[in-house]
């Protein structure tokens, strides 16, 4: 099995401080409050700046924030809505890719997490209402509460790298 959550990251995240322990409430909050801070985070920035470790720019991360919780929102409400509980493993790198991330306009992409933000939250909360659990390829089980603090990490911890890259710019 792949190592995912907590016991990949650490607990605290070794690198952006999330904690692990949070409530699914509490994860769903972060997460309805990404649009807000990455718009925060870009007020006054042209969202293409870059940072000599890291392949993506603000924007694109904006844009991988939003896929992430698109495919997670989709994944839930396959199982919610038709029963079908096993997900593959996917890579965020080729999506990037076949996506042109780092050409993105950043107004665009903050657009996008907003709705993807609705969605997804309108997802997690039926699917932690109706007790759902996926079987992932490579993680195994996760429950709708594992994929609400996960995708909130997920967000955070890029807010953490478009921070990292706009002190660097």
């Amino acid at each position: 099995m792949e190592k995912w959550g907590a016991s990949l990251y650490g607990d605290p995240c070794d690198a952006c401080g999330f904690e692990w322990s949070l409530t699914p409430q509490e994860a769903i909050r972060i997460v309805e409050e990404l649009p807000a801070r990455f718009r925060v985070l870009l007020a006054g920035r042209t969202g293409y700046e870059r940072h000599p470790d890291l392949a993506w720019t603000p924007a694109a991360y904006v844009s991988h924030v939003t896929d992430n919780l698109r495919n997670w929102a989709e994944r839930l409400a396959g199982a919610r809505l038709s029963g079908a509980v096993d997900v593959p493993g996917y890579d965020p790198d080729l999506i990037a890719q076949a996506r042109h991330y780092n050409e993105i306009s950043p107004a665009a992409a903050l657009w996008s997490l907003e709705r993807a933000v609705d969605a997804w939250v309108a997802s997690v909360t039926a699917a932690l209402e109706d007790g759902i659990a996926l079987r992932h390829a490579t993680r195994g089980v996760q429950r709708a509460e594992d994929v609400a603090r996960n995708n909130a990490h997920d967000g955070h911890h890029h807010a953490w790298d478009v921070d990292r890259i706009l002190q660097c710019a």
